[in-house]
């Protein structure tokens, strides 16, 4: 949307400009170029006036007015944690990340309310806990027994599209897919990565791309990226991708300098496996930079408000479904008019918070009942806690909270008789999880291993001071010293499950009818055996009370 021509007709510039900014140039328009912030078309002149004004709002800490109505951007990620250089990543540089992270504000203590796709995308498109809508089990939702919105509950492309936002999901680029190759489908298909569990109406997108808005139309786009799962779920397909980083970025990671966290044993399959996925951090910083060149010869990246972040942590043994840091720790960078550049804030904030902090910027007022906090606001006071939870994830049943503080993290297991890696046809078929449980098998994995991932049953509670133990590995819970905090996170999170109506387990009916439909998709018949069985030993410790 640069220059625009003749025959389209430009608006005219608004003249409601800031106070403080003072007296706009009066200038003629003979050429006519998108201005910023959403104030329609003028002369290059004008452009360059209201970008400085701008760029001195954002220096100043967002201090004076913020224009209405910028366009919105998020970048959403798959399966990927904070592994980028500007959060301390060494191995790898991500220059394009590490620009938003310079231009804008990053958060260090950002975490998913769920670590599984489908319960956390429900969560951050309402601005509200899976747990309080009822779309906590991951793909939940899809067979007869269906979800339906609590009242009042509207998704943030729809409260978008009704302020006047042309909505969009996909890639960014118009000549590639999530997985940064390939084309992009056009037309009516090709929307971006949406997978929420409740019912809702494909309407609250326009298209997959802000190519097709008004001209002056503020837009609302979704960047969508395949992420960690570029690397696959196999050896073959991390090396597969090892062999398109050296063609394409010039080099590939090398394995032998990765370091794994200590409860992962440093064997080749494993470390292959981490180094593709350093090499699919890489690819996802390149389309990031991809996606802010188009803004940039466009003339609209500094009237965008850009948000990047993942869904969640790496898909990994205890990463990806657990509430442990590699699970729920995620990057949240924010850029764009009235963002404080270079800043770095050190407050816990929810993925969710990404709602709020959209709907005002685009001058829609945050519904009452909305969970999501706008944490740039004058008024806003920091979180004191942020709270996650993991339940069903495919065929295995599993019930999991937490609640962390600055200091403490706080993780109840209400099924402790079950151990940490229940059969999961989706991990199992893992070449990470395959090699973990054949060194498992053959007594081949040190103490700290054998205890965390294999241990037959877990404790009903954990708390970890995580500030001092990143890798959560000593569980303070039983520590008699510890049982004052022990206590008030257990109460706090008792509350928390009260007054935010978590709808806890699932029921047997809507359990059922989620199963008929993995049965139901096509499979081999070793696959169909193996998710069988494992559905018949979830209902099987179901019986028993496990």
């Amino acid at each position: 949307m640069g220059k625009a021509q003749a025959q389209d007709k430009p608006a005219a510039a608004k003249k409601d400009y800031p106070a403080h900014w003072g007296q706009a140039p009066q200038i003629g328009t003979r050429d006519y170029v998108e201005l910023p912030g959403g104030y329609g078309f003028g002369s290059s002149t004008l452009r360059n006036w209201i970008k400085g004004n701008l760029d001195k709002d954002a220096a100043a800490g967002g201090g004076g007015a913020v224009v209405a109505k910028p366009n919105i951007l998020w970048f959403v990620v798959d399966d990927m944690s904070a592994n980028f250089s500007c959060y301390g990543e060494k191995l790898i540089q991500t220059p394009n990340v590490d620009r938003l992270a310079r231009e804008g504000t990053k958060f260090t203590r950002a975490f998913t309310t769920a670590p599984v796709c489908s319960p956390c995308r429900s969560a951050f498109i309402t601005g509200m806990y899976q747990t309080t809508i009822g779309a906590h089990h991951h793909r939940s939702g899809r067979g007869t027994a269906k979800i339906e919105l609590p009242a009042g509950v509207v998704p943030v492309p729809a409260l978008l599209q009704k302020a006047g936002y042309f909505t969009c999901i996909g890639s960014g680029l118009p000549d590639a897919g999530r997985a940064g190759k390939g084309k992009a489908k056009a037309g009516g298909g090709g929307l971006g990565k949406t997978d929420y569990n409740f019912e809702w109406d494909p309407a609250i997108y326009n298209a997959n791309d802000w190519a097709g808005r008004k001209v002056g139309q503020p837009f609302f786009m979704q960047v969508q990226l395949a992420g960690g799962k570029l690397r696959g779920g196999t050896a073959a397909s991390a090396k597969k991708l090892q062999e398109r980083a050296a063609a394409e970025l010039g080099s590939a990671t090398d394995p032998q300098k990765v370091t794994l966290p200590p409860y992962y044993p440093r064997d080749a399959v494993l470390l292959e496996d981490w180094a593709a996925y350093l090499d699919s951090v890489r690819f996802t910083d390149k389309h990031v930079g991809e996606v802010l060149a188009r803004l940039e010869k466009e003339g609209i990246l500094e009237q965008t408000l850009v948000i990047f972040m993942t869904d969640h942590g790496i898909s990994h043994a205890r990463g990806k479904q657990f509430l442990y840091d590699e699970g729920t720790h995620i990057p949240f960078v924010v850029r764009g008019p009235g963002i404080a550049k270079g800043k770095v804030r050190e407050d816990l904030i929810e993925q969710i918070d990404l709602a709020a902090i959209s709907l005002a910027a685009a001058g829609i007022e945050i519904p009452k009942a909305m969970q999501a906090k706008n944490v740039f606001a004058k008024d806003y006071q920091p979180r004191t806690a942020v709270f996650a939870a993991r339940d069903r994830c495919d065929e295995t049943s599993e019930h999991i909270r937490s609640v962390r503080t600055d200091q403490w993290l706080y993780i109840k297991n209400y099924l402790p008789e079950r151990p940490h890696l229940q059969p999961n046809a989706y991990k199992d078929g893992k070449s990470i999880v395959e090699k973990l449980r054949e060194l498992h098998a053959v007594g081949k994995l040190d103490k700290v291993q054998e205890q965390l991932l294999f241990a037959p049953k877990r404790p009903a509670e954990e708390l970890y001071e995580w500030t001092k133990d990143g890798y959560q590995l000593k569980n303070l819970a039983g520590d008699p010293k510890h049982a004052k905090t022990l206590a008030e996170l257990r109460a706090q999170h008792e509350r928390w499950v009260k007054e935010s109506g978590d709808k806890g387990a699932e029921s047997a009916a809507m359990y059922d009818s989620d199963m008929a439909v993995y049965l139901a998709e096509k499979r081999n018949d070793e696959q169909r055996k193996e998710l069988e069985e494992n559905i018949a030993l979830m209902k099987k410790w179901a019986k028993e009370g496990k």
